[in-house]
């Protein structure tokens, strides 16, 4: 058994088990979509919801999902499959959440943004070849068809900015066509409870005929739906989370680690200090009175303390992301760097609950 913190600061505690997390269910249902390992999946949970289940391509991480989250319905195939099937359950047709989180490589800043859009690519070994900046839409063409009461669609920073701005005018234009009311925030996970910076943008979809309740008056018109999502959190520090059993880097890295100084972000820098060759650009440095940086996929290779020339622990990658402590995988920072930090979606599914749902599920149907 992991002992939990007895005094938790926060909404949420992102030190927690899936073996003694008690969840209520009694908040509404959800179905998720390009599900990973389920961090989403276990936010919505921690929230009180009772996730029915995934869809994933990827078939390794289809089985840390179903190893970890026992799921009543699980569908090993791609969006662009599953929007078609004809034989889902009817309780797929009545979801309070239908949540999604396109692979969005195609809009990161860190990637080739538009010189891969339009292109067909695996996004990681395992997958079928999909063209990655069209799965919005085919999540998009999902919902249509099972007309969820809210959508909640989650994506990079990017898609915010230059060319990709054209994107999301579509994204709300599809969203209108589907019935929806839609907004979306660019939130930092740090903020919301997190030990590290993570931030994601999230389109959160209102289906029309539910609206009525939260429209508003403005200069005498009557204007959409608003989702107040205003976090702020204290921020949780490294230290905080910090355990020191991580392994070694390489006796290169350390080379340039010990050159470093207070002021360096990473390795690089310590290594143009040392005159060694600059590489690992991406590797960042862990401080104790910092907040933890964005964990990535390769988190393992890409980040190291600065007071001990040691990689981030399981412990410390797990507590960082707000992943329970006792989930089982065999690469655990790729998958927290390739999940939504369930403390992150906890906070966001409360806050539709309380401005929306909740008022939903007590509202007597128009007669």
């Amino acid at each position: 058994m992991i002992e939990l913190h007895k005094k938790i600061k926060h909404r949420f505690n992102y030190e927690w088990s899936l073996e003694d997390a008690k969840f209520k269910k009694d908040k509404g249902n959800v179905f998720c979509c390009f599900s990973c390992g389920g961090g989403s999946t276990m936010g919505y949970k921690l929230a009180g919801f009772d996730v029915l289940g995934c869809n994933e391509i990827d078939p390794k991480m289809m089985e840390a999902y179903r190893e970890n989250h026992k799921p009543k319905y699980s569908y090993l195939e791609s969006i662009q499959s599953f929007k078609k099937r004809k034989d889902l359950p009817k309780e797929l047709y009545s979801l309070d959440i239908l949540d999604g989180s396109p692979p969005c490589s195609s809009f990161s800043m860190a990637g080739n943004r538009e010189k891969d859009w339009g292109k067909e690519k695996k996004f990681r070994e395992g997958q079928a070849k999909q063209t990655l900046d069209t799965l919005f839409f085919d999540f998009i063409d999902l919902t249509k068809e099972l007309q969820p009461k809210v959508v909640v669609a989650e994506n990079v920073k990017g898609i915010l900015l230059g060319e990709a701005r054209k994107y999301v005018s579509r994204i709300y234009e599809e969203f209108e066509k589907a019935g929806y009311y839609c907004q979306h925030f660019l939130l930092d996970a740090s903020k919301m409870g997190v030990p590290k910076r993570r931030e994601r943008v999230f389109f959160i979809c209102l289906r029309k005929d539910l609206a009525k309740p939260f429209l508003y008056n403005k200069d005498m018109f009557m204007q959409a739906p608003k989702l107040e999502l205003n976090f702020n959190e204290p921020e949780i520090l490294f230290k905080e989370i910090y355990d020191g059993k991580g392994k070694p880097i390489t006796d290169y890295k350390k080379q340039a680690w010990e050159h470093r100084m207070l002021s360096d972000s990473g390795i690089a820098d310590s290594k143009a200090r040392a005159r060694m060759k600059v590489s690992d650009f991406n590797h960042v440095y862990l401080k104790m009175e910092k907040v933890m940086p964005t964990i990535t996929g390769k988190a393992e290779h890409a980040m190291s303390l600065f007071d001990k020339p040691i990689k981030p622990s399981q412990t410390e990658l797990k507590k960082g992301g707000s992943y329970p402590l006792d989930y089982k995988h065999e690469n655990i920072g790729y998958l927290i760097g390739m999940s939504v930090p369930p403390v992150m979606t906890a906070q966001i599914a409360t806050e539709i609950y309380n401005q929306w749902l909740g008022t939903i599920h007590t509202t007597p149907p128009t007669q």
